[in-house]
């Protein structure tokens, strides 16, 4: 079986995508997630643009990856300098990586008009900054910006940069569709005649500017590309970047070309969804292959036909990739998924038990309401353990109060003040936050931390809200998605209201119990 190499991008130009801001933590947990499911290249950014990138390779080299390679991004050096004093360059040498990606121009109407330098200069740009950083022991990857307009408007320029690129000691190659402008046969067309001159892997990176991101990426393989770029989701700049959820689905299932390893491809519906709600984003229920309606059937003539056989309205098995069939008038199926969560967390459940019947209702029922717990796990086994009744509840509230006053000077301060019982003794407790939600947890927490002292061990790292119905105004139902983390281990949870301090406690409260069953764990 033929290999292609899937290189992601995600943490770098996903993270351009309008309204995207991932923090460290959000980075660590997708190269992480991107690592389980068996991509070879993880970018985790540019150490040389900002703060936040220098601190994610930093800690992300404490990371024990077992299969991605962590790669670092850069620009060729600036015109008329050294690279040995180019400061993004030096900012490469500390991200503790062995595999860079320098982008460079290929289109001489940008190395005139946006370098402002001669075009033989930029050759050398080209070739001395991937010698230098060869010299330095790093693998070089070259990116090959805007180079379908470069190859368009002046072939055999276009192709001196490449030379350029395998003379300083590039390994691989990789032809940039930028402006996403470029139509499928052009792909095809110019990956020919680039293979009949390079002899070095290429790669293939597609924005979606035209719409056939994914068409032009599966026909640069299907041409002789060997890597493939792109992003989870297709999130990106502008209308984003190619989509490699569809991206792998079709290589591997279609054209049989293996992408990431066999028993991963069932993990995509959980890839797509944890990468939508830790960019805060609306998980699309229209998504080929992982949305919610990518197997739904509504129309009666399709739902007889899918009962008697479901390759009649089906391109292919839902579960392949972890989806599920939904029929719109009878909602069947949706137990296979909850066995295999309860096998994950080493509860005994079979297809015919009633409690999974009684657990798939409550599911259904709460991501109607607009959970999503595809990124709040925590939330989820919860959820399922209080249904199976394997564990008593660590505490009742009783009542809860928030006080948010802006005082002379222009301050806002929050106070909680809580009341609940723990074993029979009643607690009345107050502490003050940076917010509401800040002031909720530490007056939990302070009510509890004479009962679990571990709580102290615990805090809350991240906090994200998403209107789930923009129409209804302030009436809107929102979801707060929280993060926790304590020593060894970081976990979400999720709540869903019309009232924000409503959801968000949910959420704490799961969060809390989240660590509680932890810690009784053996």
């Amino acid at each position: 079986m033929r290999k292609v190499k899937i290189y992601d991008t995600t943490l770098r130009d996903g993270s351009q995508g309008e309204g995207i801001s991932f923090s460290v933590l959000d980075k660590l947990r997708i190269t992480e997630e991107l690592d389980k499911i068996g991509v070879d290249y993880i970018e985790g950014g540019w150490p040389g643009s900002n703060p936040k990138d220098r601190e994610f390779f930093l800690k992300a080299a404490k990371i024990n990856l077992k299969r991605a390679k962590l790669t670092a991004f850069s620009m060729t050096r600036r015109p008329q300098t050294k690279a040995s004093t180019d400061t993004n360059l030096k900012a490469l040498s500390k991200s503790n990586v062995g595999i860079v990606t320098i982008v460079g121009k290929t289109w001489d109407f940008h190395v005139l008009e946006v370098l402002k330098t001669t075009l033989k200069e930029n050759l050398l740009m080209i070739k001395d900054t991937i010698a230098f950083l060869k010299n330095q022991g790093m693998v070089v990857f070259y990116d090959a910006e805007h180079f379908f307009d470069a190859f368009k408007a002046n072939q055999d320029y276009a192709l001196e940069t490449l030379n350029a690129a395998v003379e300083g000691g590039a390994e691989a190659i990789c032809l940039c569709d930028t402006n996403g402008g470029a139509l499928t046969s052009e792909i095809c067309a110019v990956i020919g005649k680039v293979k009949e001159k390079i002899n070095l892997p290429l790669a293939i990176h597609c924005h979606n500017d035209s719409a056939i991101a994914v068409a032009n990426s599966i026909s640069a393989v299907q041409a002789g590309a060997d890597i493939v770029q792109g992003t989870i989701n297709g999130i990106g700049e502008r209308c984003g970047n190619a989509d490699l959820i569809p991206i792998i689905a079709n290589l591997q299932l279609k054209l049989g070309i293996n992408c990431i390893p066999e028993k991963n491809i069932k993990e995509l519906v959980h890839l797509s969804h944890f990468i939508s709600e830790i960019s805060n984003a609306r998980v699309r229920d229209d998504q080929p292959f992982v949305g919610d309606s990518a197997f739904a059937h509504k129309g009666g003539m399709h739902i007889n036909a899918i009962m008697k056989n479901p390759k009649t309205y089906e391109h292919i098995n839902p579960e392949a990739v972890g989806n599920r069939r939904r029929i719109l008038m009878s909602e069947l199926g949706g137990k296979t998924g909850v066995l295999l969560r309860a096998r994950g967390m080493n509860l005994d459940l079979t297809k015919d038990d009633p409690k999974t019947k009684k657990i798939l209702l409550l599911l259904q029922k709460l991501e109607h309401q607009g959970y999503q717990f595809e990124a709040a796990e925590a939330s989820f086994e919860v959820l399922i353990q209080g249904i199976l009744k394997k564990y008593k509840k660590f505490f009742e509230l009783e009542g809860f109060k928030v006080v948010i006053e802006k005082i002379t000077g222009g301050k806002i301060t929050s106070e909680a003040v809580i009341k609940l019982k723990v074993n029979g003794k009643r607690e009345h407790t107050a502490a003050e936050g940076d917010g509401p939600v800040n002031a909720l947890d530490n007056a939990l927490r302070k009510a509890l931390k004479d009962f679990y002292p571990a709580l102290a061990k615990m805090r809350l790292s991240d906090f994200k809200v998403r209107v789930l119905d923009e129409k209804a105004g302030t009436a809107a139902k929102v979801r707060v998605l929280i993060q926790s983390q304590d020593e060894t281990d970081t976990w979400s949870t999720i709540g869903v209201h019309e009232n924000i301090i409503e959801a968000s406690w949910d959420a704490l409260v799961d969060s809390v119990e989240y660590k509680l069953l932890k810690d009784q764990q053996p």
